[in-house]
């Protein structure tokens, strides 16, 4: 649980940050309730907190525990429980680092190269049978 449960708990008071200087580990620290030198040890993955701090801490984020633990890629609390607005994000997750958000012209622009990718990988399996079958 640690290892993606520091890199998404440092990316959600970074994502804070970015909008506001506050959020640094000994203020995230403060809201939660321990020492910005135990805050900062969940961020780098050295230690697990208990139950009662991963809860005020997904409380403190609007996320979901779930998502602090990988559970799941979802983050807010309405999307995982279904309850949709009509505005939505979207986010992209690459392996090993944490969500970002992304546009929906950047969103389309992934989908069309991950189906392009789909139909190549496609292809190259139907001309490797072809290939075994003349043999």
């Amino acid at each position: 649980m640690t290892t993606i449960f520091g890199k998404r708990l440092k990316a959600e008071r970074e994502r804070k940050k970015n909008t506001d200087p506050k959020w640094t580990q000994e203020y995230v620290g403060n809201l939660v309730g321990v020492a910005r030198p135990t805050y900062t040890s969940y961020e780098n993955g050295t230690k697990e907190p208990p139950r009662e701090t991963i809860n005020k801490i997904a409380d403190t984020f609007n996320v979901s525990i779930d998502y602090l633990e990988g559970r799941t890629d979802i983050r807010n609390y309405e999307l995982l429980n279904g309850n949709h607005s009509d505005e939505h994000e979207i986010y992209i997750a690459y392996l090993g680092g944490p969500p970002e958000e992304i546009d929906e012209e950047e969103a389309e622009h992934l989908r069309n190269q991950l189906e392009m990718f789909r139909l190549q990988k496609e292809k190259q399996k139907r001309d490797r049978e072809k290939k075994q079958e003349k043999k």
